[in-house]
């Protein structure tokens, strides 16, 4: 996230900060349990105390929908020795359980925002995925089409509610998964592997062919156009202008430990990890009958996915799209 913190930190140096005793608000768009939060919002924090007195109050507020676990959140935030509720006395931590695909906090009330990772999640499934888990690799057209409308629909909601949310002069950085110029989403190792592991547990009567035709992740990446789109014609929305928009491939930081160590076995069951925490649940979500069949579906699946990556260790391609977006200052 280096890269995406760089323009977080240049963000919070740049936005307008409000007289004490108002608190200068900084909001994380999709938190999850905030762990991921910790270095860029210390960044962002650190930015804005060399524009304040010490005593200036920060709001951090860590947005998530209602299901998002909010307990083991706030107890990270308080034991973690580099949450910023120990680095900082002036910094307050506040939680919001609903979906940012509507307005979340005040009109006007937020100088700095952060989101990673998490609009690359649509607000809904448009329909199932029969012959694949992620729509873009998915050979029916309607699959695609039907989420790529989607994913345009929710980044044209998210930017919307923002510009309401965003004081003005405030500025919104947005990290999130990509697509490149021939709509490579990458992973492809990564979800060949799920989609044979998910062939073998139907033919071991683990699953049945109904409940993977129904397993869709709700998942997709957005090219340079798609981010722009909302600004079209006039180059502005909801007094919203898209300062800096830039497409990278990430590090498989997975693969070049791989390189260093050479154990086929660590590769593929840290790549397993991370399908594991972040998929499963939504391809566990189809099964049917008793809950008991989740965990032996999940361990299944799990060692499934690292046989395969292990036999055949490959470099992923991570396509990366880092935004910043600005509401307009009044009179500008």
């Amino acid at each position: 996230m280096s890269s995406a913190i760089k323009l977080l930190e240049l963000a919070a140096r740049t936005v307008p900060i409000p007289a004490a005793p108002q608190p200068v608000v900084i909001a994380d768009y999709g938190a999850g349990t905030a762990q991921n939060s910790m270095q860029p919002i210390n960044a962002a924090i650190a930015a804005v105390r060399g524009r304040t007195r010490p005593e200036h109050s920060i709001l951090v507020t860590h947005t998530d929908t209602a299901d998002n676990d909010f307990s083991t959140m706030f107890r990270i935030l308080e034991d973690d020795p580099e949450s910023y509720l120990h680095k900082d006395p002036a910094t307050f931590s506040s939680a919001i359980g609903r979906s940012f695909y509507s307005q979340i906090l005040p009109s006007n009330s937020v100088h700095l925002g952060w989101s990673a990772w998490a609009i690359v999640r649509l607000g809904r499934v448009p329909m199932p995925v029969a012959d694949h888990v992620v729509a873009v690799y998915s050979r029916d057209e309607r699959v695609r089409t039907a989420y790529a409308r989607q994913a345009a629909h929710d980044w044209h909601e998210f930017v919307a509610f923002r510009g309401r949310e965003l004081a003005p002069g405030g500025r919104l950085v947005v990290l999130t998964t990509a697509l490149d110029d021939e709509g490579d989403f990458g992973y492809r190792p990564l979800f060949r592997s799920v989609v044979s592991t998910l062939a073998e547990l139907v033919s071991d009567g683990v699953v049945s062919a109904d409940e993977v035709a129904r397993m869709s992740l709700p998942i997709a990446g957005r090219c340079a156009a798609d981010f722009a789109a909302p600004f079209a014609p006039s180059g502005r929305f909801e007094r919203m202008e898209v300062q800096h928009v830039e497409l990278f491939d990430a590090e498989d930081r997975i693969f070049n430990a791989y390189r260093g160590d050479r154990n086929t076995s660590a590769f593929g069951t840290r790549w397993a990890d991370f399908c594991r925490f972040t998929s499963f649940a939504d391809l566990g979500a189809a099964l049917g009958g008793s809950p008991d069949r989740v965990p032996v579906f999940y361990d299944r699946l799990h060692a499934g996915i690292a046989a395969r990556l292990a036999s055949d260790p490959e470099e992923m391609r991570i396509p990366i799209a880092a935004v910043v977006l600005e509401k307009r200052r009044r009179n500008s």
